[in-house]
């Protein structure tokens, strides 16, 4: 049987239009058996992320439940004209009171494990809505849950998957639907540990979602739909000239992936690679368009030069507290105490006498972080930064992105360079 995976994002599924723009697009593989894998709609997962803030800081989230929930609902009442709406509405209703319920329930006792409960039922509203919104046009769909699909552990946040369980599962469940049915809905983002609670697999991980599944299925291709033209080799919300790239390879686009390009989730790449499936990215807005594709080696990664932006950054040094040298045992120590916090580090250098990290501003964990070095070395820090990576560089971009700005840490390989940038020249 012969499978593609589409996924889309948050933005093709962001109101009533752009639904019904994806199933525009997804009329044209009528023939096609495809995995769908779709995201919150809109900014859903940013509105739950606040619904978690609140919770946490001790007040019940009521206001911030309403707003997710009058969004679905005005997205319902602009899509749904027939009896399939009240279908649509009490999923609403039913998925918000869920979100209550947990907020009702926790022991606070783990802030991570909460924020997945929480946050990973924007994927569930969303594609409930669009399940049936396509069944209501009679398309032969189902909706599968990927929490019963995508095995992981219990690293909540961020959860490994575990590859062989979640393979037979999703081969198990997707070739015997597809007997039946043309198309399956199923939710980026999310899993499950063995205990039958819901995890995530990062930050934009729906992406890597996709990836999963086409490699436990030996999918024809994976195809990301996007609000952009295809792979571009800067973010054109920051910059005013960018370039498509038409062809990538794996390679490139998993260093592009490390040092922070938003385009594509971190993990994405491996299982593809694996399996020599190609991944195109192509525009939601223009669907007939080429896009980019990634695939096996090419001989053009070189052509272009590539900028990532990190923003809100945090550059932090530390130094032991006796000057003695910052050795293996000093490093080792701050690692651990790193992946304990789960904490990623952008950019590193080290010094005979200091460590120097930068790292995304998550004012809980780096307070964390803060508090725990504190014991044994000297800490220092500056906020509001940005770390600005560029590969294949040449010597004008690096002036021009740095003009009347300081540099604060540089590292420069061949291929890549890395400045964290103060915001001014002051």
């Amino acid at each position: 049987m012969k499978i593609s995976v589409f996924k889309f994002g948050g933005a093709s599924v962001k109101d009533a239009e752009a639904v019904r723009n994806l199933e525009g697009i997804l009329k044209n593989f009528n023939e096609t058996k495809l995995i769908i894998v779709v995201s919150a709609m809109g900014k859903t997962t940013n509105a739950l992320e606040k619904v978690v803030e609140k919770l946490y800081r001790g007040s019940f989230p009521e206001e911030e439940i309403k707003h997710v929930e009058a969004f679905h609902l005005e997205i319902v009442q602009g899509l749904f004209l027939s009896d399939f709406q009240k279908e649509a509405l009490e999923e609403v209703k039913s998925i918000t009171l869920q979100i209550r319920e947990i907020c009702k329930s926790t022991d606070f006792s783990n802030h991570d494990a909460d924020y997945d409960q929480i946050v990973g039922l924007g994927e569930v509203l969303s594609t409930k809505l669009i399940f049936i919104y396509l069944k209501s046009l009679h398309y032969k769909v189902s909706w599968a849950d990927a929490r019963q699909l995508v095995l992981t552990d219990s690293l909540y946040r961020e959860a490994s998957v575990d590859w062989s369980t979640s393979s037979e599962k999703i081969k198990t469940h997707c070739l015997n639907d597809l007997k039946t049915n043309q198309w399956i809905i199923t939710q980026g983002f999310i899993g499950a540990d063995s205990n039958g609670s819901t995890t995530t697999l990062g930050r934009e991980g729906s992406d890597f979602t996709g990836a999963i599944f086409a490699w436990a299925l030996d999918a024809e291709n994976l195809t990301i739909w996007k609000d952009v033209p295809g792979l571009l080799n800067a973010d054109p919300k920051i910059f005013n000239n960018t370039t498509k790239l038409d062809t990538v390879s794996y390679g490139e686009t998993i260093e592009l992936a490390y040092y922070g390009a938003t385009i594509i989730h971190p993990k994405t790449i491996k299982p593809l690679q694996n399996k020599q499936i190609p991944l195109y990215v192509k525009s939601f807005l223009n669907p007939q368009s080429e896009g980019s594709c990634i695939a096996a080696d090419t001989f053009n990664d070189q052509d272009v030069p590539n900028f990532i932006v990190k923003k809100n950054q945090l550059l932090m040094s530390i130094s032991p507290r006796d000057y003695s040298f910052m050795n293996e045992d000093h490093l080792a120590k701050i690692f651990s105490l790193l992946a304990k916090l789960h904490i990623k580090v952008n950019m590193m250098q080290v010094s005979a006498l200091s460590f120097s990290i930068c790292i995304d501003d998550n004012e809980r964990k780096n307070n964390q972080l803060t508090e725990n070095l504190r014991k044994d070395y000297k800490v220092k820090y500056n906020k509001e930064l940005e770390l600005l990576t560029i590969r294949h560089y040449r010597q004008k971009d690096v002036s021009e992105c740095s003009k009347g700005r300081k540099i604060l840490l540089e590292q420069r390989s061949r291929s890549t360079i890395q400045m964290v940038l103060t915001l001014t020249d002051k």
